[in-house]
This record gives structure tokens, sequence and C-alpha cells, in this order.
């Protein structure tokens, strides 16, 4: 087994015991980027220096016993959504190729104080705008079960690194399933919290109101890990909960017996892959062999939640990437010579222009034509007010439940190039994952099974701030089946 194998608690396990020392486990990870990446393009920076200078100091917490965190050591990577202080941060974008945060984001500084080794950034849709990575303007991710194939978005990057063992963790964003969808694409533990659970500082805005920063993980329990250490109040977060955050690793290891759980038949309807269903149907009868009290649940508003969804993400989309005008920062014709401009309006539409890639031109677009005046109460306006009722749903049903279930992805991991001509497709992608972003509420997608060699991931559901219910679940879950066992031959 490589080191890099090894799950996040095993690793700390032989670093504490100074049976391995972290420089060795730092090195094997990026010998094993410098060995698998230019095969799956996890990573669009590799910081070498950077992560054996962490390395060297988390070293000497270790061998003075100095607040001894279990993820001091641990090799990871961030989304380069994440602003990181003298790392170059892209959001996957030309239009900010080159640009060095003078900050580092509040989730990055919480994981440094910690001791965790960053070893790089890595590869996304541009401005977390996708759900296969393929809009990244530095090439796509591929997918390690098989690489003809897309690993889900927009936290592809995250999400392969991963399972290509080329970090032990990764940190990803979710704005509308955007953790979730590589996580089941590629047989990893990917968790979106509560919205406000962890703070978004210093990352790159995609969609503000539902933006939410999680962890990627090889086990529920070293999701636990990393979720403890991410979470949080944050004064620089008007949003963020000062909600106290638990060890969420003591809600691991309980009885799910008893548990009264909800299936929501707008689940499964036409659309969903019988390579999907079949796995999914299996793991919820796996839930009732467990003790739980299984349902079929009526969430009727969640038929409405994926166009609801691409009315009020382009709106906000529009609003925030209006700071990048090739004045500020990023990308500028004006600071090219190669580039002729002789008045302001020409420095902003030549810069957008070529600064941004086809797919933020069209969420550009869609949002300021629902924000335009004329059209804000027929669409942005009346989005909200769906909005509204599908987060009714689901504060009604969680009176009666403990959590939902059902699939993440309506499909198996799509070919590489199968959907990027045809947006509407692309955007189905989601249709599943959506709802629980509008209503602010925790989901994670947990390893489910496999369908002709490829992964499919469950979704799990709880309520809001109810993460340690969902871990507890999805952890009984893993151990009753062992499915994230099985790795990608690279």
């Amino acid at each position: 087994m490589n080191i890099t194998d090894l799950t996040i608690s095993k690793a700390h396990a032989l670093l504490k015991d100074k049976k391995l020392s972290v420089k060795e486990l730092t090195e094997a990870s990026l010998a094993r980027i410098k060995t698998v990446d230019e095969k799956v393009h996890a990573f669009l920076k590799v910081t070498e220096k950077k992560a054996l200078e962490q390395a060297q100091a988390a070293q000497i917490r270790f061998d003075t016993g100095t607040d001894v965190n279990p993820l001091l050591g641990i090799p990871m990577s961030h989304k380069d959504i994440y602003c990181t202080k003298g790392v170059e941060t892209t959001a996957g974008s030309n239009i900010l190729k080159e640009y060095i945060p003078p900050y580092s984001a509040t989730v990055v500084k919480k994981l440094e104080a910690v001791g965790a080794v960053m070893v790089g950034k890595t590869n996304l849709d541009a401005f977390a705008h996708g759900a296969s990575t393929e809009n990244s303007d530095f090439g796509p991710s591929k997918n390690p079960f098989d690489t003809s194939l897309v690993p889900g978005g927009s936290s592809g990057g995250s999400a392969v690194s991963v399972a290509s063992s080329e970090v032990l963790f990764s940190t990803g964003t979710d704005t509308g399933g955007s953790i979730r969808l590589p996580a089941s694409f590629t047989n990893t533990v990917g968790l979106k919290p509560t919205y406000g659970r962890v703070s978004r500082y210093g990352i790159i805005a995609m969609a503000s109101s539902t933006d939410s920063p999680g962890p990627i993980t090889k086990t529920v329990e070293d999701c636990a890990l990393v979720l403890s250490a991410m979470a949080g109040h944050d004064k620089k977060d008007a949003t963020s909960s000062g909600r106290l955050v638990p060890d969420y690793k003591t809600f691991l290891g309980k009885n799910i017996a008893g548990f009264k759980i909800g299936v929501p038949k707008q689940f499964f309807v036409e659309g969903l892959s019988k390579d999907v269903e079949g796995p999914v149907r299996d793991a919820i009868k796996k839930f009732e062999e467990l003790g739980a009290k299984v349902e079929e649940v009526d969430l009727s508003y969640m038929d409405y939640a994926l166009a609801i969804y691409y009315i009020i993400i382009p709106s906000e989309v529009s609003s925030n990437l209006s700071r990048y005008d090739g004045i500020k920062y990023g990308f500028s014709v004006e600071r090219d010579a190669k580039f002729k401009v002789t008045d302001l309006l020409s420095v902003y539409g030549k810069s957008r222009d070529i600064g941004f890639g086809q797919e933020a031109k069209r969420r550009i677009i869609l949002g300021t034509y629902a924000l335009s005046s004329g059209y804000y109460d027929a669409y942005y306006k009346k989005a909200q007010k769906v909005s509204q009722l599908i987060k009714n749903d689901f504060t009604k049903v969680f009176e009666k439940y403990d959590l939902l279930l059902g699939p993440v992805s309506p499909t198996l991991p799509f070919k590489l190039g199968e959907k990027s001509g045809d947006p509407m497709q692309m955007y189905l992608a989601d249709v599943y994952t959506t709802s629980m972003s509008l209503a602010g509420i925790p989901a994670i997608s947990v390893p489910a099974g496999f369908t002709r060699g490829l992964p499919v991931g469950l979704q799990i559901i709880a309520s809001h701030f109810e993460e340690g219910r969902l871990l507890q679940a999805a952890y009984a879950f893993e151990q009753a089946t062992g499915f994230f066992e099985t790795k990608p031959k690279l």
C-alpha cells in the first residue's frame, strides 16, 4: 500500500507513534502527484517548497507534543477558489491568472493553524460554474476510475486529488452540488454543510446566498475530523453562524436503529438512470437492515428547484463577477502591450471578453437579464418566493423525519465532451442537489456501490445544523458496506 492511501486517522496514528515522519508523508504525496497527475490533472499548482516548510513545522509540533491535532502534518489540497496568501489563486479562470492574494481565506488559516500541510491548489470549473470541471480555462480534470470520463464539478480537481491518493483530504465549495457530485463520481465522501456553518471569507464568490465550503475525504471519519477544523463563527463573514461547533467524531459509531428516514418520491422519476437507481435502492434497503424506518415522502416544490436555481444563481453571478473589470486586479488588456485600447470602456469590454470563458459569459447574460428593469419581478423576485416554498417543504418534512435519502446524480459519470456543448443537459446534472442548496441544509455524498466499474454516491440529507446526525448515519452505512475501500487503478 502507498503511504498516501492512508486515511487521516491512520496516518495520524503513525505520525504520533513516530513510525512515520511528516516529511516522509509529505514527500510521498508530492511524489504521487508527479506520478499520476499528468493522467488526471487534479492540480493547477503544486506548492512543494511551502509544503516542505509546513511539514518541518508540523514535525516540530509532534516532537514537542505541542497541540497534536488529528490534522497535524496531513497533506491536503485547496480548491483554487480559496485565497491563499502569496500563492496564485485563479478560480480556474484566465481573468485571474497570476493573481496573488495578499491574504488567506479563513478556512485556509484554520487548517494552517492545526498544522495541515498544503501541497497545492486544485482544478475547477471557472468560478465554480459547472458540473464536470470541463469549464476550467486550464483544461479539464479526469475521472481516475476512467480517464475518458468527467470527475464531476465544480470541485472536480479536489475530488480527484483525494480519489487518486495524491492527498489525504481536500477542500471544496458547494453552491448547487459542487462537492456532492464530484464525490459521487469519484467514490469519495463529500459534505455540503449548513449554509453559514463554515466561513466564506476569502473564498471567491459564485453565489453568495448558497456558497458552502466543505470537505472532500476518503472516509466519513476523516470528513468529521476536517469539518470540526473548518467550521465555526467568523467575524469577517456576517453570514457565518455563531453556534458552537461540536466534535463531530463523537457522533460516529452510534446506532441508527429507530431513525425515521424519508425518501422523496421526486427523486425516483423519469430521467434517473437504472445504473444509479439500483445501487441507491440497495442502499436504502441497507438502512432498513440497520434498523431505520423508511417511508416515501412528498416534497412537491422540489420539482421547481432546478429552474429556480438557474434564475437566482446567475443573478448573483452577474453581480459578483462585475468586480472583474480589468482595473483593480486580474487580467487587463491595458497592462498587456499587444492590446491597443483607447478608452475606459474598451478596457472593461476587452478585458472581460478575453478573460471570461463561455460559461461565465452565459451566466452573466442570464443573470443580468433576470435582474433587469421590467423582468426583475417576473423572474428573480418570483424565484425567491418559490425558493422560500422549497425551504418550507424541508422544514415541514424534518418535523417528522430525521433524515432523507436519495441519489446524488441522475447518471453515472459521463464522457468528456458529451454534454459540454449542451448547457441544458449539463445543468440537469444538478437536478438532485440544488434544492438542498436553496434550503441551506446539509447533505453528504457517501460511496454506495458500483455499476460497470463506475462509482455511485448516496445522498443523505439533514435539517439545519444536523451535521452530526448526518455523519452518524453516513458512518453506519459506510462501515456496513465498505464501498469506500475500492480505489482507482492508476
